[in-house]
């Protein structure tokens, strides 16, 4: 106990210089061009679109919103793993619209995710209050999406 009263400044100071270091650690906030962007060629009312906006857009698209707190390490290295896992699964800024299989499969998915309550995930929604989506909301999404997924289907996208 007393080397701990001793030393309780020395192991501050070492925290606060670790903490210090690894704000030099910082991943990349990358934004790369919009290649084809899934609201702009899906075209949904304006309230369908604004809840793929708060509700997928930060992760799911090259049109990431990063907040301050994704400049602070350990923080940060976790919000980029996010967004870059989110963009691997799905991108809507590379939206497959020349490949209507393709994307109805994806409007398939995206539909039983959000149906499932998988997506948004509990942890963004804990922080970004705009992105919660009410049953209501999650039936209104996942209509539109199966409308979509109709309408693709019966222009010979279907198998």
């Amino acid at each position: 106990m007393n080397f701990l009263k001793k030393n309780l400044k020395w192991i501050f100071i070492g925290v606060a210089a670790l903490f210090a270091a690894l704000q030099f650690t910082n991943p990349p906030h990358t934004n790369p061009p919009v290649k084809n962007d899934f609201l702009a060629r899906m075209n949904p009312p304006p309230k369908i679109a604004a809840m793929f906006r708060s509700a997928c857009y930060d992760c799911h698209s090259d049109e990431t919103r990063w907040p301050w707190y994704s400049d602070i390490a350990p923080m940060s290295w976790k919000i980029a793993q996010d967004v870059n896992v989110g963009r691997s699964q799905l991108n809507l800024s590379e939206w497959p619209s020349d490949n209507p299989k393709r994307a109805w499969k994806k409007l398939e998915t995206m539909s039983e995710d959000i149906d499932q309550k998988d997506m948004p995930l509990k942890k963004y929604t804990l922080i970004h209050k705009d992105a919660r989506l009410t049953d209501e909301q999650r039936d209104e999404l996942t209509q539109w999406l199966d409308k979509q997924v109709d309408m693709l289907k019966s222009q010979g996208g279907a198998e």
